[in-house]
């Protein structure tokens, strides 16, 4: 079957929406936080954990599994899904982010990427047909066209450059994508110039994909800059289709986003920072392995439901944390990923009850950025 959106409502007042997403893996709702599964697996998580919370879609890496344990042997053990055993939505990005960050240990032709591995020095050349190839063996059911995230700052000629490039690239991922049970998405760039984010988006609308992302942002640029590029790209894409923002994670950046009308994110930061000591709250984030908490016998946020906040304290799991105990990061992830999951929840409940401006001021009245 073919990957459809369906629009269930319309914020009155902003550009936020609620929909539905039908994919050969089972439906999910929208807006919707997609937590990272980089090595076909969500760091300390199991996949019944994942569905207890909620989570209807997860995201792999494509670079990674292509590199381990290789995209032939996941497609000869049946695919991702069978590999990982998860038989929800799976999302794979094309690898792009992961080989344009290498910095020196890669070059860029018009022909795609020639790389060394980060973990053994070994070389390798991803092109969009490459990078196509290794996502259809994965079997995800939507995948990503091979782009070139333009960094921040970049000048215009080199973002304009690089942009075009990108438009050439998607074209020819969709001459390669020959799975009709997969969505290949088109990737919007542009760096922080209007007129290219313009470009972009106009190129691949004319290309026609199911769906479409939002790249280049959450690099490094001031956060107002980001909503202003949202604000001046998201109108330009079909309202018939999703929008996927990709790599932000933080709830300040969740509620803005699905404000401009954004129904798909992903990030690795409530699970890396998790892994650190640090949970998210309606209030910001608290460092939970702070010195402060450690005779704190509250549950982390009380008005959560996660299997950590039921059961167990501040004190308990600082205690795990600072002991270095694995049970320790287990909970603190698994708080991390259900309050993502259960804040976009919110926001949608919000949205079909056209409530979401007064939702989003109350979690501003609440919130502190760090």
């Amino acid at each position: 079957m073919a990957i459809t959106y369906e629009l269930v409502k319309r914020c009155s007042k902003t550009g936020a929406r609620a929909g539905r997403i039908y994919t050969p893996h089972g439906v999910f709702d929208t807006p919707i936080f997609m937590p990272v599964g980089t090595q076909a697996t969500v760091k300390a998580m199991s996949p019944d954990e994942l569905k207890e919370m909620g989570a209807g879609i997860i995201l792999s890496n494509t670079y990674h599994l292509y590199l381990r344990p290789g995209h032939d042997l996941v497609a000869e053990a049946g695919g991702l899904h069978n590999f990982m055993k998860w038989d929800r939505g799976i999302l794979t990005d094309s690898g792009g982010f992961q080989v344009f960050s290498l910095g020196p240990l890669r070059k860029i032709t018009e022909d795609g990427v020639t790389f060394r591995s980060h973990i053994d020095g070994s070389k390798h050349f991803l092109s969009p047909e490459k990078a196509t190839e290794v996502q259809m063996a994965l079997g995800a059911d939507i995948i990503m066209a091979f782009d070139e995230c333009v960094p921040y700052p970049a000048e215009h000629d080199y973002a304009r450059t690089s942009t075009e490039r990108t438009t050439r690239w998607a074209d020819r991922c969709k001459k390669a994508h020959t799975r009709k049970d997969q969505a290949l998405f088109g990737i919007v760039q542009g760096g922080m110039y209007k007129d290219l984010r313009t470009m972009s988006a106009n190129d691949l609308v004319a290309l026609d994909f199911p769906g479409y992302a939002i790249g280049g942002l959450s690099v490094g640029e001031p956060k107002a800059l980001m909503y202003e590029m949202l604000d001046h790209t998201v109108p330009l894409l079909p309202a018939t289709k999703p929008r996927y923002l990709m790599g932000v994670g933080t709830p300040d950046c969740l509620i803005e986003g699905v404000m401009y009308g954004i129904d798909m994110f992903d990030c690795v930061f409530p699970t890396r920072v998790a892994r650190n000591g640090t949970v998210m709250t309606k209030w910001g984030r608290l460092v939970v392995k702070n010195a402060a908490y450690a005779r704190d016998f509250r549950p982390i946020d009380p008005e959560c439901s996660c299997y950590a906040c039921r059961n167990f304290s501040r004190a308990y799991i600082r205690h795990l944390l600072k002991t270095d105990e694995i049970f320790g990061l287990r909970l603190t992830t698994m708080h991390n990923l259900h309050f993502l999951i259960d804040f976009m929840k919110k926001m949608r409940q919000a949205i079909i009850e056209d409530r979401f401006p007064a939702f989003r001021q109350e979690f501003w009245e609440h919130y502190k950025t760090h």
